[in-house]
């Protein structure tokens, strides 16, 4: 008579699939799947986008960036095994992104008056094609708002917090935001550095005040697309604008050739709409303390 050893290899079994899942819920785990999968879908929808007309661009670009959503969602619910509130659509989302947009204009606006008031910008209306302007500059933020959101503010930011707390994630993924753009055309350690605080900082402060990724990627889309409105190179990246810009200040208050996010306007800027997010995130119970157990 043969012997089966069924309940000792179900317990095998189960201990196999605990061990599985929770080598997935460690968050520098789950944020490096979620991160290389939203990097792939990025890199394909890109190739997938060249040559094609301005529409055929913003609808692949649409598509791509429900791809990164749903590479987050998935990352989030059945690798991390957690809720995903900060994604929740409905009326919410429609109010944060409203709001990330009126945040985003003041910034913009307050920022390039001040340089032009200090005689550092002059803009002069080009007369090109409005519509082969406008929607490039669309397409190419609406992407990276949605990619570089999800991965810093979304994975990174969160693995870490976990790990670390809220102040460590917003320190680390500020500073690994600057880097990140080092690569950039007529980047500098300055650049960098002023990359760190304004749109490190005021991003991350001000996902810890909503808790909510729409209102960053409104934000950080709104930004991006205005500077690149205005004519104003966009981290280093020359933009076709509606505007011609003559640059006529010094470095430190124009950006130069780095654009808006290496002056010191934009900086100052920055923390002072920072500032009183990080005080209100600390009054609603948004920030985390280091944790015991990261996952």
């Amino acid at each position: 008579m043969i012997k089966t050893n069924t309940p000792n290899n179900e317990v095998l079994s189960v201990k196999r699939k605990t061990k599985l899942a929770a080598f997935f819920q460690f968050p520098l785990i789950w944020m490096l799947v979620g991160v290389l999968g939203i990097i792939l879908a990025n890199v394909t929808f890109n190739w997938l986008s060249t040559d094609l007309n301005a529409l055929g661009s913003i609808i692949l670009t649409l598509v791509g960036s429900a791809v990164v959503i749903l590479i987050y969602w998935l990352a989030m619910k059945f690798l991390a095994r957690r809720p995903v509130p900060e994604l929740l659509f409905q009326r919410r989302a429609v109010s944060e992104v409203t709001l990330g947009a009126v945040v985003a204009l003041i910034f913009i606006i307050v920022s390039t008056t001040l340089i032009v008031l200090f005689d550092g910008y002059s803009f002069e209306w080009s007369t090109g094609n409005t519509s082969a302007v406008v929607w490039p500059i669309i397409t190419t933020s609406l992407g990276a708002a949605f990619v570089e959101e999800l991965i810093f503010r979304g994975l990174a930011f969160q693995a870490i917090e976990r790990m670390g707390g809220s102040w460590l994630a917003l320190t680390l993924t500020s500073l690994f935001f600057g880097i990140a753009h080092l690569g950039n055309p007529g980047a500098t350690i300055w650049g960098g550095l002023s990359i760190s605080i304004e749109a490190g900082v005021l991003l991350g402060a001000a996902f810890l005040w909503r808790r909510n990724v729409w209102f960053i990627i409104s934000l950080h889309f709104l930004w991006n697309t205005l500077e690149g409105l205005l004519g104003i190179p966009v981290s280093g990246h020359p933009s076709a604008g509606l505007f011609t810009v003559e640059v006529t200040g010094p470095t430190l208050l124009t950006g130069g050739n780095f654009g808006l996010e290496a002056s010191i306007i934009p900086v100052i800027i920055s923390l002072v709409i920072a500032v009183p997010m990080l005080i209100s995130a600390r009054r609603k119970g948004h920030l985390l303390p280091l944790r015991q157990d990261p996952r």
